[in-house]
């Protein structure tokens, strides 16, 4: 099968099929692909699932760094967009990882519209700060275990009718001072909220 067939016929399989490729399949897909082939590769599957898949037995043990983008989605209350994670009962910002080759601006826009439906534009993104330390540390329930370094955004102006994908149970804004006990992101919503007071 030529390389183009392969990564065709990956790209077809759905998400569960992908995260369940077993390793040793993984070696033989992989070998006859070229660097680019195997980015494009990793960017269909997810960076962390693909890394993960690439490390066979030891998937769930190694702690994993990732890069990723977060956004302060803000509405004209100044209240802020939380997501009821899907996978787990807390609200996180809408977010994710950085794909090869991917600037954090586009992971933050990609995202944001994946998660979300809403569609922002590049100079409608505000750097808040890059979130990285102790704080970023995430479980998750697989048994993953990863360090996350995040670039985060204020987004104040946007266009689209929210709606979640499969990631999320609900969407809803919060006013800053009655947000739920219950949150992924506290680190994050804690910068924004001292920048705010700057």
């Amino acid at each position: 099968m030529a390389n183009r067939e392969i990564i065709e016929k990956i790209r077809s399989l759905s998400t569960q099929e992908q995260r369940n490729i077993p390793y040793e399949d993984l070696i033989k897909i992989i070998e006859p692909l070229t660097a680019d082939e195997i980015i494009e590769l990793s960017n269909i599957i997810g960076y962390p699932v693909f890394t993960r898949l690439c490390m066979g037995v030891l998937k769930h043990s190694f702690v994993l760094l990732q890069d990723g983008a977060a956004a302060i989605i803000v509405n004209d209350k100044g209240q802020i967009l939380l997501q009821s994670r899907a996978d787990r009962d807390q609200w996180g910002l809408p977010g994710g990882c950085q794909e090869l080759g991917e600037r954090f601006q586009d992971t933050v826009i990609r995202e944001i519209k994946e998660e979300t439906n809403l569609d922002v534009l590049e100079e409608d993104l505000e750097l808040i700060d890059i979130v990285s330390g102790p704080s970023r540390r995430n479980s998750y329930p697989n048994g993953d275990i990863v360090i996350n370094n995040t670039a985060l955004y204020c987004v104040r102006k946007y266009l689209g009718d929210l709606k979640w994908d499969s990631e999320s149970k609900s969407m809803q804004f919060f006013d800053l001072d009655s947000l739920p006990e219950n949150q992924h992101d506290p680190d994050l919503i804690k910068v924004y909220i001292n920048k705010l007071h700057k």
